[in-house]
């Protein structure tokens, strides 16, 4: 099974951390017993019907994100099937990443999940929420869910860098101990969204 990576239009670098996949892929294979490809990753497009081969798929990137009316209900329908999204802001994409979820669930908004949610208590345990990765305007790491009728559809990471930490350790040589903590927030991403 191939983790999977969100290509989207408007111009942000859908493909950054190309390390980052392979990584997590690895890790999750050697704590989870899971049997991810370690070497390569689906690159799957938001209107695509490829999309629903993937239950698990990855958004990141510094910049815009736009969806076409049709996109957005592509990737309603694959979270709605039973599909999950996490998109981790690599810095910069907050306020368009907001604008083009809402488009893909005008009913709800994105809230933050408090310490004691089960996605920070899977396989590894993070009281005080997501690790702080790399520091960018001074705030704190905020995890944010989007809640469909009860199960929590989507986990969007920002202030995070949650996929700088999990890539290849020359990349931005981040100490092991904040790469480590990244690779197991997740896996406990994706434990929730394979249990849930």
């Amino acid at each position: 099974m191939k983790l999977g990576l969100l290509k989207y239009r408007g111009g942000g670098d859908w493909y950054a951390n190309p390390t980052a996949l392979p990584n997590l892929a690895s890790f999750c294979n050697t704590l989870l017993n899971t049997n991810f490809d370690e070497t390569e990753y689906a690159v799957v497009e938001v209107g695509s019907a490829e999309l629903f081969n993937y239950p698990w798929i990855h958004m990141t990137g510094h910049g815009n994100v736009v969806f076409s009316d049709s996109e957005a209900d592509n990737l309603r329908n694959y979270l709605l099937a039973g599909g999950f999204l996490h998109i981790d802001d690599n810095y910069g994409m907050d306020a368009f990443v907001r604008t083009a979820m809402k488009k893909v669930f005008p009913e709800l908004d994105f809230i933050e999940l408090p310490f004691q949610h089960p996605i920070y208590h899977q396989r590894f345990d993070f009281n005080n929420g997501l690790p702080k990765v790399h520091e960018h305007d001074g705030g704190a790491a905020r995890g944010y869910g989007l809640i469909f009728e009860g199960r929590l559809v989507c986990f969007y990471s920002a202030e995070c860098d949650l996929g700088d930490g999990w890539e290849d350790p020359a990349v931005h040589k981040d100490p092991e101990e904040i790469r480590q903590l990244a690779l197991r927030m997740g896996a406990n991403i994706i434990q929730f969204a394979f249990e849930q």
